[in-house]
C-alpha cells in the first residue's frame, strides 16, 4: 500500500506517521496491490483529527475521526474503515483481495475496536422523487439549494454544456461541486 501524509496546520513527529503507516498497513490485506492511503492530520480546538481515504481498484473508502489523542484517532479511523468493509462485505467481495475476510491471528489488535457482525444492512429505497432537472448556473443551484434548505442539489450546469452536476454543503461551511466527467 502506498501512503500519502498531509499535516494541516500542525507539525507532527515522524513517529506519528510511522504509527499510522503501521496501523493502516494492516488494512492492506483487504486491498489489491494498487491501493493508496491518503492520511490527513489536523488539530482544531484541542481535537486531533484524522481523515483517512483509501483508493483501490475504483473503490474509495473515506473516514474521518476526532479524539483528544492522535494515536487513538488513528486507531479509531482504522477501526471505522474495517467496520465499513465488514458491513458491506458481500457488496465489496469482487472489488477486494480474494482472501480479504479470512481472519488472521495478527488482527486482534485492530479487531478489538470492531464488533464482528455478519449482518449486512440492506439498501432500501424508501422514497422516490421525480422532478425536472433544468439547466442553471452553479450560483443559481447554490441559491436554490439554500432556499429549499437541503444539503445538496442536482442540476444541469448551463455553463458546462448542460452536463449533470451536484452542489453540496461542506462541513467547513463552504460548498462543493460534483460534475459529470465526459
Amino acid at each position: 500500500m502506498k501512503f500519502v501524509f498531509t499535516d494541516k496546520k500542525v507539525n507532527l513527529p515522524r513517529k506519528v506517521h510511522a504509527y499510522a503507516e503501521k496501523k493502516v498497513g494492516k488494512l492492506d490485506r483487504y486491498f489489491k496491490a494498487d491501493a493508496e492511503a491518503a492520511i490527513v492530520f489536523s488539530v482544531e480546538k484541542d481535537r486531533n483529527n484524522v481523515e483517512l481515504t483509501i483508493r483501490s481498484a475504483g473503490t474509495i473508502i473515506r473516514v474521518s475521526e476526532s479524539t483528544s489523542d492522535m494515536f487513538a484517532t488513528i486507531d479509531a479511523a482504522v477501526a471505522s474503515v474495517e467496520r465499513q468493509l465488514r458491513k458491506n462485505k458481500a457488496r465489496l467481495e469482487k472489488r477486494l483481495r480474494q482472501d480479504a475476510f479470512v481472519r488472521s491471528v495478527d488482527e486482534d489488535e485492530v479487531s478489538s475496536f470492531v464488533p464482528d457482525t455478519d449482518e449486512e444492512e440492506e439498501f432500501r429505497i424508501v422514497r422516490t422523487k421525480k422532478f425536472p432537472i433544468r439547466p442553471m448556473t452553479v450560483e443559481e443551484a447554490i441559491l436554490q439549494m439554500n432556499l429549499v434548505d437541503h444539503t445538496f442539489f442536482a442540476f444541469r450546469d448551463a455553463d458546462a454544456d448542460s452536463s449533470f452536476a451536484v452542489v453540496y454543503k461542506r462541513n467547513d461551511g463552504g460548498y462543493g461541486l460534483i460534475v459529470d466527467e465526459p
